[in-house]
């Protein structure tokens, strides 16, 4: 398993302490990496839960780019990235709230041409 630094354990600290839960739980959700296809209205939170849990790898599938119609509704954008790549912005801003984990956008439309080449990561 990965041991977690010091910095990662303190992040942690609140699942760390749950019954049940536990240090080999953490290290578990380190070692995992996930998939979320589309960074909108039920991307954006499971995202942000997900970094915030410590999956060790998140990857962000969007070909979409914001719009200010997503911004009262996708927390992960605001009206500076309006044209700018959801699954770039997504996983600049998941980085900056946990430095812990790995990142990666694809900026492109999951289809029969590519879904195997990017399931096969996750």
């Amino acid at each position: 398993m990965n041991s977690l630094s010091k910095k990662e354990a303190e992040f942690y600290q609140r699942q760390l302490t749950l019954d049940g839960f536990g240090m080999q739980a953490q290290e578990k959700l380190k070692a995992a990496s996930v998939l979320v296809v589309g960074a909108g209205g039920l991307g954006c939170p499971a995202l942000q839960y997900l970094a915030s849990a410590g999956v060790g790898r998140l990857g962000v599938v969007d070909d979409d780019s914001v719009e200010i119609s997503n911004l009262q509704r996708q927390f992960l954008y605001s009206a500076e990235d309006v044209g700018e790549p959801k699954a770039t912005v997504a996983t600049v801003r998941l980085k900056k709230h946990n430095p812990n984990i790995s990142f990666e956008p694809l900026c492109e439309r999951l289809n029969e041409g590519n879904i195997r080449r990017i399931f096969e990561k996750y």
